[in-house]
């Protein structure tokens, strides 16, 4: 791409689903092996890139809650599926070439590095991409909250969810056709009209630190590296004074 990116260090927010390509359940090597060939489009651009990825594909806590296990449980189990997660990025970023690290939040020596701030940023100063797993390492916080902490965490740029649609929307726009897509948002907005874009914690977290929010569709072929550009369909969600993507309010 001959624009310059927009953005020089991002965190990317995944969720497990994403990864499920055309499956029920689990993960699809070939959705996974897009995805890594998007982060590599956008790396060669010379952006420092992150990830956070949820576990929905595998095990998601409060489903496990309501089928009876105890929250710090459930959540304890959700956080280990991220790590499963985690590796399956990690491994086809590495079929595509390159480097990365995953950072665990609670130890798993065995198969990845503990979660050591300085080291992620180090690691990404040298073309590397870090993935975090284990979200926060605490029950009760969601991979969402996780994101909004890391990207805080690496000094980032930006925080882009990679998600089913291409933004943000007045409502489901699969299910209500008559559903309005938001070129730009701030974040009292999307507090207060409760549009569910990530958990209120998280939101609270990219305000408090004035990291722009990115909402585009991970599944559109090429979007990621078109979005660092200012290109293509997305959703900004920023103070209004925020520096970012420039784009109209609808």
């Amino acid at each position: 791409m001959a624009e310059d990116p927009k953005y020089k260090r991002v965190l990317l927010k995944l969720s497990g689903e994403a990864l499920m390509g055309e499956q029920d359940y689990g993960i699809d090597p070939k959705m996974v092996r897009r995805i890594a060939a998007e982060i590599k489009t956008v790396q060669d651009l010379g952006v420092q890139v992150c990830l956070v990825v949820g576990a929905g594909n595998i095990f998601r806590g409060m489903t496990g809650v309501a089928s009876g296990f105890d929250r710090t449980s459930a959540d304890h189990m959700g956080m280990l599926a991220t790590v499963m997660n985690s590796i399956a990025i990690q491994n086809a970023l590495e079929i595509e070439g390159v480097d990365s690290r995953v950072q665990s939040a609670f130890p798993i020596a065995s198969v990845c590095e503990p979660y050591i701030r300085r080291k992620a940023i180090r690691h990404m100063e040298k073309g590397r991409v870090v993935v975090f797993a284990a979200g926060t390492g605490n029950p009760f916080f969601t991979t969402d909250t996780a994101a909004a902490l890391r990207a805080a965490e690496m000094s980032c740029d930006a925080l882009l969810k990679g998600t089913q649609v291409d933004g943000v929307y007045t409502a489901d726009p699969k299910t209500d056709p008559n559903a309005r897509k938001y070129d730009r948002l701030d974040y009292h907005t999307v507090l207060a009209d409760d549009l569910k874009v990530m958990d209120t914690s998280a939101i609270a977290l990219a305000r408090e630190n004035d990291i722009p929010i990115v909402v585009f569709s991970i599944h559109t072929h090429g979007e990621f590296a078109r979005v660092m550009c200012g290109k293509g369909d997305f959703t900004i969600i920023a103070h209004n004074h925020s520096q970012g993507v420039s784009r109209n309010v609808i």
